[in-house]
């Protein structure tokens, strides 16, 4: 018999999935539990398995499509037709299986789509491009999708009715044309890359921070000479432990230590509610680089971790982040994020705000450089950290007291040996 496989409800919130790649071809034989599908949601990248063994019958969405919640994804052939290889068509008395999107008719392609605020619209989009139109104030349903099949991108949604400005499906006019790239199209040895799974997560997620929260940066240097030290001395008293301290964990420490001082940089903005909401729970984002982009592990509870714990549990996410298989609630949940990239960390950044957070901290290579000491030019080993936060909710002096706050602490490091002594 033919079983109509749908997509189910993967996680709150979760009305729908891109289809990032398929890892079963139709005709194949699979067994219960083998994975099937990557399905990218806005929260996380997920394996979806075979809820039972059979033969695929047909894949009902393309790679880079959208697939609704409760939409039938595939079918699998369950009884003696799939030996035979049949059609769901030739299952007598089977259930019929959903209309396939036609992957080359732009009419049927991606046809599934969410209903919009359940007024029975159809609209093509994803849950942040919906998000972005509401907080707009615009509706949806009378913006002229650009993407794959009529789908509306965020950029559509900003584009309605601004003067000057004409969105029709498969063509933009806008009022000044773009500038060149340089680039003609189909330049020998160009290569195309799909926009789609976790980039485009990450590209529609940050678009969307950068359009909502105003951002404004600080930058503060800090002395790291006497951290560099304790650093040091704290490796080599736990030389044999099997963890190495990098200066991550110390920054951590500081960091939620200044949080606790200053709650409004660990906060969220509630635009519906008209409220500022200050999170008592300190929950560490880490943007940590990955072969597919950027993505933010996040540490529970960051202040109750000492700072062995803290080293272990940075090298617990990030490994299982790189390779694809940190779950949801590990990526989800974030109060504040820290973004570092150690040795390479230049001198300064400006980083995104990880929305809707209120503030992310950028973390810079420490180097020696020559500083002032007393009447003495002598060698220090400095270090920048940026702070971009969301102006709506922070002001500049607020941000400089949290910044101060941890360069105090990163300056003094004493006290965050207390728990290896």
């Amino acid at each position: 018999m033919t079983y109509e496989f749908k997509l189910p409800d993967i996680g709150e919130g979760v009305v729908e999935g891109e289809v990032v790649r398929w890892l079963v071809k139709e005709g194949d034989v699979v067994r219960e539990d083998q994975p099937l599908v990557e399905i990218m949601t806005d929260k996380a990248t997920v394996e979806i398995p075979a809820p039972r063994a059979g033969r695929v019958g047909k894949r009902l969405f393309a790679e880079g499509e959208i697939c609704p919640v409760g939409r039938v994804l595939l079918t699998i052939e369950t009884d003696a037709s799939a030996a035979t290889g049949s059609t769901p068509a030739a299952s007598k008395g089977a259930p019929a299986a959903a209309p396939s999107p036609s992957v080359s008719s732009p009419a049927t392609s991606s046809s599934p789509a969410a209903t919009d605020g359940g007024r029975g619209t159809l609209v093509l989009a994803t849950p942040a491009t919906r998000k972005l139109a509401r907080e707009l104030r615009i509706d949806i349903r009378l913006v002229a999708g650009t993407g794959r099949a009529g789908r509306i991108t965020s950029d559509d949604v900003r584009a309605h009715g601004v003067p000057g400005a004409t969105i029709s499906p498969g063509t933009t006019t806008a009022a000044a044309p773009p500038a060149s790239t340089g680039a003609r199209a189909g330049d020998p040895g160009d290569v195309r890359i799909p926009f789609r799974g976790v980039r485009k997560k990450i590209a529609e997620h940050l678009v969307h921070s950068k359009h909502t929260a105003a951002h404004f940066t600080y930058v503060e240097e800090v002395d790291c000479t006497d951290l560099v030290l304790v650093r040091a001395k704290a490796n080599e008293k736990l030389g044999g432990q099997g963890v190495k301290l990098s200066y991550l964990p110390f920054i951590i420490k500081a960091t939620v230590g200044a949080l606790a001082k200053f709650p409004q940089l660990n906060a969220t903005l509630d635009e519906k509610a008209g409220e500022i909401v200050q999170r008592r729970a300190h929950h560490i984002g880490l943007a940590t680089a990955t072969d597919n982009g950027l993505i933010v592990p996040v540490i529970r509870d960051a202040g109750a971790r000492s700072l062995v714990e803290l080293a272990r549990e940075i090298d617990r996410l990030a490994e299982a982040t790189r390779a694809g298989k940190a779950t949801r609630e590990e990526l989800s949940g974030s109060t504040f994020t820290i973004t570092s990239l150690g040795a390479l960390g230049g001198l300064l950044a400006t980083p995104i705000i990880n929305f809707p957070e209120v503030a992310i901290l950028g973390v810079h290579k420490i180097a020696k450089r020559a500083m002032v000491v007393g009447d003495k030019i002598v060698a220090r080993d400095m270090m920048n950290l940026s702070i971009s936060v969301d102006h709506r909710v922070v002001d500049g002096y607020d941000a400089a007291r949290l910044v101060a706050e941890i360069k105090a602490t990163l300056e003094n490091p004493g006290l965050l040996m207390v728990d290896l002594l």
